[in-house]
């Protein structure tokens, strides 16, 4: 399988900005994209090159319409999670990817998943997304990202960082963490698409390297040109800011995976793989400092024009 032969693709999440970073990585090296979105066309990011079709994971036939034509498939959950509703969803994906006769079904996991079963449906609808996957026969390869580092270019980061200096995230600072960007999320995703020999594995995606809360805090300064400190946020509170964007149900589903890693049960699930997955799928993360000096984050700041001339002296193009 390689990677120079365009590829027709069935991205499932598309309209995310998961699903949508790999979209436009497909666009971008050549390869025809095609997703499933409930939302309005007015209401639909800009993926150039991807064909939308509107319909709903949770009817079969709109996800074999979707499937129709394509070679391979990328997927990503929704946030949702209710047992029943993700096993639907999952068993749809498959039997259209059966049908559709798709040569490689790469699944983000969204998360990096315990060993173990836990009580947060964060990780066990995801857990049992890829057992229906695994159990239907399709050419599968699992990918499981740590957390990403887009999340905190945001309004609730942002603002903190360029104006205060200051990095609040609901992750313990023991914990080490290989922090990956969207864009390394989606390099991973084309590479578990088209390499050959990668049925049946899965990988512990991740970052250039794994950090705690202070050395994370230390990367983001060197990337801003100025003193960074890390303030560690109460899942509690987390979920509680997140509740009014996301709704409860979603928000306690993405909170779960703060609160399962304050609880200190498995304080290396975010850590790095030993380089088995970069390897494996011939990967060279950048260093998170990289990744914040392309940022644009005088959007965040309270003197915008102050900013730009902090931009200027710490632009990697200087």
């Amino acid at each position: 399988m390689s990677s120079e032969i365009p590829m027709r693709v069935a991205v499932v999440g598309a309209t995310g900005f998961q699903g949508g970073a790999v979209a436009r990585l497909l666009a971008e090296r050549h390869h025809r994209v095609r997703a499933l979105t409930r939302r309005p066309e007015a209401d639909r990011p800009p993926l150039p090159g991807a064909f939308f079709l509107a319909g709903d994971l949770g009817r079969p036939g709109d996800v074999r319409r979707l499937f129709e034509g394509t070679t391979h498939a990328f997927v990503t959950m929704p946030l949702v999670y209710d047992p029943e509703r993700v096993e639907a969803y999952a068993r749809n994906i498959a039997e259209a990817a059966l049908e559709a006769g798709t040569l490689r079904l790469v699944f983000n996991t969204n998360t990096r998943v315990p060993h173990g079963p836990t009580e947060f449906a964060a990780f066990e609808t995801r857990r049992l997304a890829e057992q229906v996957l695994r159990d239907s026969g399709v050419p599968l390869v699992v990918i499981r990202p740590p957390v990403y580092l887009d999340n905190l270019f945001s309004p609730w980061n942002g603002p903190a960082l360029v104006d205060e200096g200051v990095l609040a995230y609901p992750l313990p600072e023991s914990a080490r963490t290989a922090w990956i960007s969207h864009r390394g999320l989606a390099e991973a995703a084309l590479a578990a698409l088209t390499r050959e020999d990668l049925e049946g594995r899965t990988f512990d995606i991740g970052g250039a390297a794994e950090l705690t809360g202070g050395e994370l805090a230390a990367a983001f300064g060197r990337g801003l040109g100025r003193t960074v400190r890390y303030q560690e946020l109460d899942p509690v509170d987390f979920e509680h800011g997140l509740a009014g964007l996301l709704g409860p149900a979603a928000a306690a589903g993405v909170a779960g995976i703060y609160h399962y890693m304050a609880s200190d049960a498995d304080p290396l699930l975010m850590a790095g793989d030993d380089g088995v997955s970069a390897e494996a799928l011939a990967l060279e993360p950048a260093p998170v400092e990289e990744w914040v000096a392309r940022q644009p984050w005088q959007v965040w700041a309270a003197d915008p024009e102050e900013t730009d001339a902090e931009e200027t002296d710490t632009s990697p193009h200087r």
